[in-house]
């Protein structure tokens, strides 16, 4: 159906719709009949599949396959038990993906737009996709457009339809029926089609089509997305398949070895494999997505919401965060608490001039109860406005001069122009900062002093609006109405303040102690800027501070030698905040950017870590971002910032914790021939190990909380490697250690007659627990830490060492294991032997910090 051909009038009654839009209950009813306005996404894997897909692992099919081969050859119980451990194995794999998918799905619908949208004659704000044919929608600059619609009314309206079809400058929308038959989309001027984005100005619209019946759902298929693989995911795969190929040569050695020496070969073959399967860290992707997943899980409930998982390990590395003024450091309250009007003559014998601008030049609209809402600088005016009028004058005011036309705020005019009928003629209301006004001003002098008025305002941490206006005997064509703002007459300027944050200063001072630089990006005047900066501890004697004018005329190479000198950037346009990124990526920093407007989206999504508004964002900031602020608060971005410190730490230590334990086990099989000894241990006790000691402690280390002086280090250099800090160096020392006391603890209980296998895998298995509570800390003794500081971990070990106590002690677990039960002075030998690896773990914590 060609709706841009038809009227408004064939519109509303071919959707069966009205202009004061669809009831609750018939929207309600069409959303059952048409389906939720969502495009199909590409089928999930249905958890069954998922289940297999644990098993599709090389190393594993090759040890079933051996297990297989061992019921061939008659030992059926070890066939029966690698098969089982096999299964536990896949079936932890399996729900540590399918808890990680789940909640990412449930972050995913905190993302979901909302529109305003006209029902039973009262605009309010429901989800994107509850929206039906037949709604009036209202579309503001920044919105992305939530469905096919055709448009109504239009106010300068621009519309980015690259998405759509390539072209990438915005097009100009109209509301009037055109005539010609079979255009192409990006030709139908008087539509806008879901997916595509409001640039300028406003405008009210009917849906027209939803969901998959769109144009952009009919190419849906194309728009399909993986869930991105995380950088350390990449590293984590490559570093895999390297230890792959080294642990394969180790089991090809070992194997030859054994041969060798006349041992037979299926037992020496099952021993190679199973040595591979323990050693190969195949657990450390899952465990890696299910870290970042739990925490964009916690950040979404401290109010950050994570749109592109890479940002939760990325957090970390930040050094500058460079944030928008009002609302994020301030309170987003404005109270007018300055007033000065021009008393010449008023074009109304009602009202003064300046009451005539406050009171028609926004976008404010009462409630039902009378309360006036809309956005802060706005509803600030109507408030003092209403202080001075009575409410029945104010809306007197809309009722005599209808608004009839307006050219909408951008920020390189820094203004607002509105039009209204006024009698016979047209009055222009053009409000702005004071600098912007006092260009289009027709008295030169006034000009003068409003801009040094101004200043002193500012210098007190006030923001400046000021207003002027004009009379014009007719309305020109809407291709004219910029040439309106030029020879107008002042009516007046306010000064408003919007107090900073109660938390924001901690959180500076915070930032400033990890060693991360806040720096203020803010369209306000550069006093006012300073002010409001030099109170919550951004700015201090010494800093610059740079505004967008001047900026303009830098080189790259005389901003670069600047720019971490500047601590506040003020009057700047948001196509500014792009170059200052890239000023300072240049300098080797990770920046945050913070954003709320359509020209935001370029510096966000270039930004290391781009940050929306959620409250004040539009939808396409949120688009371009990684992370949404969903309270538009300062301190929400520190609280990330040390929540992802927190994750990628625990990421750290897990691999430190995994690769340590297997590296133990590769020195102890493949040392033990060498030294003349028979094989420690069997492929059942190495599964144990791989399965039990493993996997449950290292789970629980991702919950490990943030350490006291997490945020007084300084940032981690993004391109550090996981093995930097001595990782990897502890990951050798201490996997030799390990190896170590096992092997002496193998040679020492042959020699004394004892039960010399039991106490190799019970020492084995021991130590690493002790290993896991240790590397709670890098810096911190476990005692000084607290025992109950990490339950999970600690009840994952007690019941790691209970399973253990019970392989070796019960009757029927000794036939499976192959273990025999140990007496007290064997246990206690154990113990003893694998305590030396907690305290020599401790010790390296003592020798650091008094290296330091």
């Amino acid at each position: 159906m060609n709706f841009y051909q038809n009227s408004i009038d064939e519109l509303f009654s071919q959707l069966k719709s009205q202009k004061e839009g669809l009831t609750h209950s018939e929207a309600a009813k069409r959303i059952q009949e048409i389906g939720p306005n969502i495009l199909l996404e590409k089928k999930k894997k249905p958890a069954w599949v998922l289940f297999l897909a644990q098993f599709k692992d090389f190393m594993i099919l090759i040890l079933a396959a051996a297990a297989v081969i061992s019921g061939i050859v008659g030992d059926l119980t070890d066939t029966i038990i690698i098969l089982l451990i096999i299964l536990l194995n896949a079936l932890l794999g399996f729900t540590q993906e399918y808890r990680a998918e789940k909640t990412m799905e449930s972050l995913k619908k905190l993302t979901e737009t909302q529109t305003k949208v006209i029902r039973d004659a009262q605009t309010i704000v429901v989800p994107s996709q509850e929206l039906v044919p037949g709604d009036v929608v209202v579309l503001e600059a920044g919105n992305m457009t939530p469905a096919d619609i055709r448009l109504i009314e239009t106010f300068s309206l621009k519309v980015d339809e690259s998405s759509l079809t390539g072209e990438s400058v915005a097009i100009d929308k109209i509301a009037d029926p055109l005539e010609k038959e079979g255009l192409a989309p990006g030709d139908q001027l008087n539509m806008v089609f879901k997916g595509t984005l409001i640039t300028n100005g406003r405008a009210s619209g009917l849906v027209v089509a939803t969901g998959m019946s769109t144009e952009i759902g009919k190419i849906a298929g194309l728009l399909q997305e993986n869930a991105p693989i995380t950088p350390l995911q990449q590293r984590m795969q490559r570093f895999g398949k390297v230890i792959s190929y080294l642990i394969l040569g180790i089991c090809a050695l070992l194997f030859a070895s054994g041969v060798a020496r006349g041992e037979d070969i299926f037992q020496v073959l099952l021993l190679s494999v199973s040595l591979a399967v323990a050693a190969i860290p195949e657990a450390l992707p899952a465990l890696i997505t299910i870290a970042l997943s739990l925490g964009a899980g916690r950040l979404a409930k401290k109010k950050a919401l994570i749109r592109k998982l890479p940002a939760v390990e990325s957090l970390g590395s930040v050094t500058y965060i460079c944030t928008d003024k009002t609302g994020t450091l301030t309170q987003n309250k404005m109270s007018v608490i300055s007033l000065e009007a021009d008393h010449r003559k008023s074009f109304s014998p009602k009202f003064s001039n300046l009451q005539l601008a406050m009171g028609l030049s926004h976008d404010v609209h009462l409630d039902k109860k009378g309360k006036p809402e809309g956005e802060a600088t706005e509803l600030a005016l109507v408030e003092r406005l209403l202080k001075e009028i009575s409410k029945e004058q104010y809306l007197l005011l809309e009722q005599e001069f209808p608004r009839i036309g307006e050219l909408p705020f951008d920020s390189t005019r820094k203004r607002m122009s509105t039009l209204h009928q006024f009698g016979d003629q047209v009055l222009i209301l053009c409000k702005g900062a004071s600098e912007s006004i006092s260009g289009i001003l027709k008295d030169g002098a006034l000009a003068k002093e409003l801009t040094l008025s101004s200043e002193v305002w500012a210098e007190k941490g006030e923001r400046v609006l000021a207003f002027a206006g004009k009379l014009v005997p007719n309305l020109p064509p809407e291709s004219e109405w910029s040439k309106l703002e030029n020879e107008l007459d002042f009516f007046g300027k306010v000064g408003m303040i919007d107090p900073p944050r109660e938390e924001v200063k901690v959180s500076i001072k915070e930032c400033k102690s990890a060693g991360i630089k806040p720096v203020m990006i803010t369209g306000d005047h550069p006093a006012t800027a300073k002010a409001i900066a030099a109170k919550v501890g951004i700015w201090k004697t010494g800093d610059l501070v740079l505004t967008g004018a001047e900026l303009t005329k830098l080189s790259d190479e005389d901003f670069a030698k600047k720019v971490e000198q500047i601590s506040v950037y003020a009057r700047v346009a948001p196509e500014q905040k792009l170059r200052i990124v890239q000023a300072l990526q240049l300098k080797g920093h990770y920046v945050a950017m913070t954003g709320d407007g359509v020209n935001d989206a370029p510096s966000l999504k270039a930004a290391n870590i781009g940050v929306a508004m959620g409250i004040a964002g539009t939808d396409v900031s949120k688009e371009a971002a990684h992370m949404i602020l969903l309270d538009d608060n300062f301190a929400t971005i520190v609280g990330a910032v040390k929540e992802g410190r927190r994750i990628f730490e625990n990421i750290r230590k897990f691999i430190k914790y995994i690769l340590t334990c297997n590296s133990a086990e590769i020195w102890v099989i493949g040392l033990a021939p060498f030294l003349g000894f028979p094989n420690p241990l069997l492929p059942i006790h190495i599964l144990w190990i791989n399965l039990v000691t493993d996997g449950l402690p290292a789970l629980a280390l991702a919950g490990e909380k943030s350490e006291k002086d997490q945020m007084k280090r300084p940032p981690r250099p993004p391109k550090q490697s996981l093995f930097a800090e001595g990782v990897g160096y502890h990951i050798v020392w201490v996997g030799m250690l390990m190896a170590g006391v096992t092997l002496f603890t193998q040679y020492w209980a042959i020699q004394n007659g004892w039960h010399w296998q039991t106490m190799v895998f019970s020492v084995l298995a021991f130590s690493q627990l002790g290993h896991v509570m240790a590397i709670r800390s890098d810096r911190t003794f476990l005692f000084r830490q607290g025992l109950l500081s990490n339950l999970p971990l600690l009840l994952a070990v007690g019941g790691t060492m209970l399973l253990q106590l019970g392989v070796i002690y019960v009757p029927f677990m000794n036939d499976i294991f192959h273990t025999e039960a140990l007496n007290l002075k064997e246990l206690a030998f154990a113990g003893g032997m694998a305590l030396i690896v907690f305290h020599a773990v401790e010790l390296e914590k003592w020798i650091r910090s008094k290296i330091k």
